[in-house]
Order: C-alpha cells, then sequence, then structure tokens
C-alpha cells in the first residue's frame, strides 16, 4: 500500500469503512463521480482483510464501527508498516475528539454531518501531502547516521530501517530539512498538518514523542525539546 495516486496516471483508491448503508452510497457514489476510484466495506474486519487485497492509496474510516473502534483499525493498519494515509469520519465534534484522532495516526478528520465537496478537497489535499517530494539533488537528506529518501519514503538511522507514518515521515523530513534551528509547535502544525488544529493542541507533542521512540531507539538522541520554545533536530553536543 502506498500512495500512487493522483497525477501519476490513475484514479486514486479510496477505502471507504463505515457501517452505515447510506453512508457508504453517498460516498461511493459522491467520491466516484469526482475521479476517485471507490471501495466500500461495512466493518473494522473487513477494512482489514480487503485493504491487503485493493492497496487504497487513502482510508475514510469511520470511528464508531460495529466489531471495533476504528482507531483500532487504524493502529493495525499502522502495525503492519503501511503508510496509507487516514481520514476519520466520525460524529463526535469535540477538540479532544480530533485530537484523538490525530494521535491514533490520523491525517485529518471530518464530523458528520458532512460536505462530498469539502471531503473531496480534504482528500486531495492529503495525498498531495502524502506524494513522496520531488527530490534534490539523489532525493537525501542526511543528518548525522539519519538518511531519509524521499523519492522512495525510506527511512535509515546507521543499518537499521525505520518505518514511518507519513504524518511521522513530514515531520522527520521538516525536522531535517531545518536541523540545528528550534522549530515552534506553530511552525509545526503550519508545515506539518497544514490545517487548523489549535496550536494549543498535544498532537505535535505526541507525533515527537512516537518519532522519538522509532529515531532515538538506539544510539546518540537527535531529537531535543527546548521547554516553551519548540523542537530541534541535532547532536547532543550543539544544543544549547
Amino acid at each position: 500500500m502506498g500512495v500512487k495516486a493522483e497525477g501519476r496516471g490513475r484514479k486514486p483508491q479510496v477505502l471507504v469503512v463505515d457501517d452505515e448503508p447510506n453512508i457508504r452510497e453517498l460516498l461511493s457514489s459522491g467520491l466516484g463521480l469526482n475521479g476517485f476510484d471507490v471501495r466500500a466495506v461495512p466493518s473494522g474486519g473487513r477494512a482489514l482483510e480487503d485493504a491487503a487485497e485493493y492497496e487504497p492509496d487513502i482510508v475514510v474510516l469511520d470511528v464508531g464501527l460495529p466489531d471495533m473502534h476504528g482507531f483500532t483499525v487504524a493502529r493495525m493498519l499502522r502495525s503492519t508498516c503501511d503508510t496509507v494515509p487516514l481520514l476519520f469520519l466520525t460524529a463526535r465534534d469535540g477538540v479532544e475528539d480530533r485530537i484523538a484522532g490525530l494521535t491514533a495516526g490520523g491525517d485529518d478528520y471530518v464530523t458528520k454531518p458532512f460536505s462530498i465537496k469539502e471531503l473531496v478537497l480534504r482528500l486531495r489535499a492529503i495525498l498531495r501531502r502524502s506524494l513522496p517530494p520531488e527530490p534534490d539533488d539523489d532525493g537525501l537528506l542526511r543528518y548525522s547516521d539519519l538518511l531519509l529518501d524521499e523519492e522512495n519514503q525510506r527511512v535509515r538511522r546507521g543499518e537499521r530501517e525505520i518505518c514511518l507514518s507519513p504524518t511521522e515521515f513530514r515531520l522527520l523530513a521538516y525536522l531535517m530539512r531545518n536541523s540545528g534551528q528550534v522549530l515552534t509547535k506553530g511552525q509545526l502544525l503550519d508545515r506539518v498538518w497544514g490545517q487548523g488544529v489549535s496550536a494549543e493542541s498535544r498532537v505535535v507533542d505526541s507525533y515527537i514523542s512516537y518519532l522519538r521512540r522509532k529515531i532515538d531507539a538506539e544510539g546518540v538522541p537527535l531529537i531535543h525539546t527546548l521547554r516553551g520554545v519548540g523542537y530541534s533536530l541535532r547532536e547532543a553536543s550543539t544544543r544549547r
């Protein structure tokens, strides 16, 4: 699985997961009319089965499924090292619900009732952000023993291959492009998420924590927090 979609010779494939037949029908027809190839399933179990065979470019995932929580489905997809983007669909519109969805691995969060037009715009925005960036020179970003391959969406620390979600990959790429600099939470929200998430939310803190567990699991820590200021990718010896 992975984004191979818009602008690359075929319709983007969307896996819709929702237990309400009318929602599945609405999304299948509405997204289909807007240039997407859609497969709709009614449960988390079916989603996990079909994802491997259908290889979607993006998943629209209802949070309140009959057999398992949508966040559980998201984590199970992520546990297989998939980089497919996820958009959560839910009737809950509280700030804490949005934060929970984003920290569970979602790339966006849309509440019911929703507009097909808005949903299409959000899906296209996620797909654009998830496509591998145009490579600079050899398409590689390097810092210390950390290597990020933008063209092939791969990350390595020394000889260790590291699996990242699309959001984690974008966050690390931005940190590496600005290595040595202190980046505020607002900058990271704007550059990585590109949507109206409150600067007071903990989504950045959560994703920094995810990256630390993967990037700094072995070797000298590279991701640092400057309390009350922001975050920086730098070697310990250069920390101020």
